[in-house]
């Protein structure tokens, strides 16, 4: 038996690199396919599970009887201790690029998301910095913010400013017990790293707060689960909306903008399907937006208030109308009511006086 272990970690220290590399790609895979609502009471325990192991391995890691190097030598536990906590914190990171991707308008949202990306990356590269418990608290404390901005608004019900700042109290809190702990534990490494920690965290908090007010971080948990651009919008008699569109083929899929064609005083429909955790219910807007040829800038045109009700799975449906639109690019931005950008809808307005296919679906 002692010769299996010994052969098995012999193993796992020789491929360490690739192994953890599978693992991780892996358990991103697996937590795309299976994490399905970001209220479910199963994925938050998932989340919750993780970060109190990362938690407890960033504290065992930085006990006082480990001393350099033991986290390259594969028979001290803390070369176990390092692997154990990198894989960890490899599912918290890939959960939070599945929940917030889905929430996300790449286009406005991309730098958060490319922070999110890099902490993945660097989890995954960056092996030697696990020594340092800087690296560790830093990637713990935006592990722990990035989960309060979606937890709070589900179990308060509620979305908004006030909501975001408590994220980052309750964050900051948590993170000061964990250093606490971490300070009586490890003696002299936190000491000697107590500067660059505080850092770390004040520049975090900061760049955070910057990205939300200025309307980068995606509106979790908030996410757009369907869109379009349709001649007309009708309710059958079984309640679903019905609705007349121009079919492209696959080349309506692979444009950014899609052509609809409309004679000129006819109103074109803008369709999204909102998903919100149960009992928060709040509004969503319809921005309509026209570009302006001449300056090469989006020019607001209209901007439609309608009803979010939180808990159905596919998204609470509503649409938006406009008549007598100009040719040209338009787009209706998703927001919310203080301007995040759920997602845009992309259409090419031309003008026609002939008959236009038309097929029907059911939304």
């Amino acid at each position: 038996m002692n010769n299996l272990i010994k052969k098995t970690r012999n193993f796992y220290a020789r491929w360490e690199r690739p192994i953890s590399s599978m693992s991780l790609v892996g358990g991103f895979v697996f937590d795309a396919v299976t994490l399905r609502r970001i209220d479910m009471f199963w994925e938050n325990l998932w989340v919750i599970g993780h970060i109190i192991i990362v938690a407890t391995f960033i504290v065992l890691v930085n006990s006082k009887k480990h001393r350099p190097g033991d986290e390259a030598d594969p028979t001290k536990a803390n070369f176990w201790y390092v692997n154990i906590l990198q894989f960890f914190f490899g599912g918290l990171l890939s959960t939070y690029l599945v929940f917030y991707f889905r929430s996300a308008d790449l286009m406005t949202s991309w730098p958060f998301i490319l922070i999110l990306v890099l902490a993945f990356w660097a989890n995954e590269s960056l092996k030697r910095h696990y020594a340092r418990l800087s690296f560790q608290i830093s990637l713990f404390f935006l592990s722990l913010y990035s989960f309060a901005i979606f937890l709070l608004p589900v179990v308060l019900h509620s979305i908004g400013s006030k909501i975001f700042l408590l994220s980052g109290l309750l964050s900051l809190i948590l993170i000061s017990l964990l250093i606490y702990i971490i300070k009586v534990w490890s003696g002299e490494k936190f000491r000697q790293s107590k500067k660059i920690i505080i850092f770390s965290i004040s520049a975090i908090c900061v760049l955070m707060n910057v990205l939300y007010f200025t309307n980068i971080i995606p509106p979790i948990p908030l996410s757009i689960k369907d869109d379009g651009v349709f001649h007309s919008i009708q309710r059958d008699g079984a309640g679903n909306y019905v609705a007349s569109w121009e079919d492209h083929g696959l080349w309506g899929y692979l444009t950014l903008y899609k052509d609809i064609h409309v004679s000129q005083y006819a109103p074109v429909y803008v369709y999204s399907a909102v998903f919100s955790p149960t009992s928060l219910n709040t509004e969503i807007i319809h921005r309509w937006q026209y570009l302006n040829s001449s300056t090469d800038k989006w020019v607001d045109k209209e901007l439609v208030s309608l009803p979010l009700i939180g808990g159905r799975e596919g998204g609470y449906r509503t649409y938006s109308m406009k008549s007598s639109l100009s040719p040209g690019r338009w787009r209706v931005s998703v927001e919310t009511t203080r301007g995040q950008v759920l997602g845009r809808i992309r259409f090419n307005v031309i003008n026609t006086s002939t008959g236009v296919v038309l097929s029907d679906k059911t939304l």
